[in-house]
Formats: C-alpha cells, structure tokens, sequence
C-alpha cells in the first residue's frame, strides 16, 4: 500500500497540472460546502446567542389561558388555579436537568409607582430568595433580601441599574422611598446581571421580545407582595437548568407538573406552558439549514462532476500506461495488484483535492466573515467528513479505470509499446 501511495505521488507531480485541473472540482466542491456550513454553524450559534443570552440557561413558565399568557396587569385572580407551595417548588428542582427553580409574582407593566412626582412604567415583581440566583443578579450596591425581610415582611425593594436611570435619574437611590399602590417602600439595593447580555434586535417581534425591560424593573420580597397587589395571585415560575441543551424537555416537564397540581379543573381553558427561547432559536436555525441544504446539495454537484473528471483522466493514464501495464503483468502481477494502484491513485487525488478544497474552504469562511460580518464556526466534523467523502469519490470514479488496467490482456498491452 505505501508504494502505490508513493507511485500515485510521483504520477501526480510528473503531470502537476493536468493533476491540478483535474482536482479543481474536487477543490471548488469541498471548498463551497466547508463554507456554507460554516456559515450555517456560526449563524445558528449567533441566532442561540441573541434570544437565550450568554449562559442564561433558564425557562419561564407561566399561567395561559386558551393558549395566551395570563397577564395579572390586566386580568383578575383566575378560579381554580392554587398558588405554588414551597413543596411543589421543590419538586421542580427534582426534575432531570434542574438545577434551580424559583417562584414569583410579576406585572408586566405596573402602575401606580412613584419617586416624588417620577411615575414607574416597567416591570414589578415579587420574588422569593432563589430568584436573583436563578438569573444571574448580583447586588452592586446595597444589600440584598434577607430572611428577615421576608419574616417580617418588610416594605423593601431593590431596583435594577436601568430603574436607577429611569426613575431616579442616576443618582444613587439606596435609602429612597419609592410609593407603590399607595405604600412607603424603602429602596436596599440595586442589582445588575453577572453577565450583561445585550440582545441583537433585528426586527418588531425581537423588539416586543425584549421590550419589558426597556424601563427596568423593581423587585420585591414575595411576602410583602399582597400588601401592593392581591392576595391568592398565581405565580410565575423560572428554572435554571444546567446546560441549554436540556432546557426544552426540562421547560416542557415543568409546566406538565405545575398544570397537573394546580390547575383544579383540568377540562378548563387554564395550564402552565414553558416560555423556552432555545426552543424559539431551534425554530429559526431550522428555517436556515433548510434553506443551507439546498445550497449543499447544489455544491455537491461540483464533486460529481470532478469525480468524473477524475475517471476521465484516469481512463487516459490507463492508456498511457498500458505497457507499464503489460510489463507488470508479465513478470506476475495479479489482476488485483494492478486495480489496486490505479484505485489509490485516484483515492490519493481526491484526497489531496479535499484536503486542499478544506483549506480553502475555511479561508474563505474566514474572508466572508470580516468582509460581510457574518458569523462563522468552523465544523471540524465536517473537515474530518469532507476528506473521507473525497476519498469515497476517487474509489468511486477510479473503479472503471482500475478494473479496466487489471483486465488489460498483456500481450496486447506488451504490443503498443
């Protein structure tokens, strides 16, 4: 085998460039389809990126009614519906894949909150002590909730860093009162994420997606939520999971949980359904790669047709060759000896073609990223796959050439010579 792998190198460079051209297909198939996958790899990763947020592993799952969320801003507390224990919160985190649930109280859009004559437009809620965690908060000045807080339940809240901007104007808001339904609530701290995530806002949906906290938010200890909204209001609950993989099926057991433990009539129009953005970012991902594939397949054809430009030269080496050929075969080479070299010489083209097809390919990938600021990702699967396929097509091809040479009669091939 390493002496037809040497031969096929010294066929190869004593006619470099009818090897090159022959190799071109080869070349501009691989190259063409290490591209776009790379460009499907680095755009799908950007799409996951932008709706989940760097590390963010975590699912909402909410009250629906008929299919729709059930919003507290602007509905009444619903009938039927319990109100989550700290046992079923609990069980959430006993789900695979769970590594943190919490339980809170939300207004979308709240009103009736006031820093001197400043009205509050964002979001309020009212969380329990595993909900900053579950986000990724940490307090950047102040202090957080303490068990006490909760215990006592004291009139405290915390505001995020666009709340400060927003209602407070920047200045520092630690020792504030803030007016909320019509009580004195005293500001203990400001909280930020760990990992800022700024999402990419390409279109209206992306817009509303992130809108709700556009104005901030203000965060309250649970127990003290009924003193500003109502008492028996149906919670909200976010699980963190422990990579994005698992989000969808974690999300998916979670709300089957809460529904079938909560919601007292199961024949109503009420259920909990998880909010999972991976499972919104596997939808557009799936809209690119099908569109990708076809672009695939369209590539692929180039290597079909430098397969049969391989079988072409191939059959004409075989002519040049045949009293090589007949020689060979006089002094005792078998039939398989001899379709056993024109088939490595073939599988040695297209794999030198692939391999420089892959290098290619990948600079290319990399020249469109900078110039057009598209997002890449290199696929070694794919490399690895690409050079073995490109072997696979010179065995292919060269299989007509090689039984033709083995099947050589070689007195005839002695005669041309």
């Amino acid at each position: 085998m390493i002496e037809n792998i040497r031969l096929a190198f010294q066929g190869i460079w004593s006619h470099k460039l009818r090897s090159i051209l022959t190799m071109l297909g080869i070349i501009i198939g691989i190259a063409a389809i290490i591209t776009i996958v790379s460009t499907i790899k680095g755009t799908n990763e950007q799409i996951k990126e932008n709706l989940i947020g760097a590390g963010n592993n975590v699912v909402t799952v909410q009250l629906n009614q008929s299919g729709y969320p059930y919003d507290m801003s602007w509905n009444s507390i619903p009938s039927g519906v319990r109100t989550i224990t700290e046992e079923t919160r609990q069980e959430l985190e006993e789900i695979s894949g769970v590594e943190q649930a919490t339980v809170y109280n939300s207004r979308s859009y709240a009103d009736r909150i006031f820093y001197g004559n400043t009205q509050f437009n964002g979001a309020v809620y009212g969380i329990d002590g595993y909900y900053l965690n579950v986000y990724g908060y940490q307090v950047k000045s102040g202090r957080g909730f303490t068990e006490s807080d909760y215990a006592d339940f004291r009139k405290v809240i915390l505001v995020d860093t666009v709340a400060v901007t927003n209602l407070f104007g920047g200045e520092n808001p630690v020792g504030k009162a803030v007016e909320i339904s019509g009580d004195v609530f005293t500001v203990i701290g400001v909280v930020a994420l760990s990992e800022e995530f700024v999402p990419t806002i390409n279109s209206l949906n992306d817009y509303w997606l992130y809108a709700n906290t556009s104005s901030g938010s203000i965060y309250m200890p649970s127990a003290v939520w009924p003193t500003a909204y109502r008492f028996d209001e149906p919670q909200n609950v976010a699980i963190k999971t422990k990579n994005t993989d698992v989000m969808t099926t974690a999300g998916k057991e979670a709300a089957e949980l809460l529904t079938e433990k909560l919601i007292v009539d199961q024949s109503g129009s009420f259920d909990y359904r998880s909010q999972d953005m991976l499972e919104q970012a596997q939808q557009l991902q799936s809209m690119s790669e099908s569109t990708n594939a076809q672009l695939i397949w369209i590539a692929s054809i180039s290597l079909i047709v430098g397969g049969i430009g391989v079988m072409n030269i191939m059959l004409v080496s075989v002519t040049e060759r045949t009293s090589e050929i007949g020689l060979k075969k006089a002094i005792g080479a078998k039939k398989k000896r001899i379709a056993l070299q024109f088939l490595t010489e073939a599988a040695v083209l297209t794999s030198l073609g692939g391999i420089i097809g892959v290098i290619s390919g990948v600079g290319l990938a990399e020249l469109i990223s900078n110039m057009m600021q598209i997002p890449v990702a290199i696929s070694v699967p794919a490399i690895l796959i690409s050079v073995v396929f490109s072997m696979l097509i010179g065995i292919v091809f060269g299989l007509v050439p090689a039984v033709k040479a083995a099947n050589l009669n070689p007195i005839e091939a002695l005669r041309r010579n």
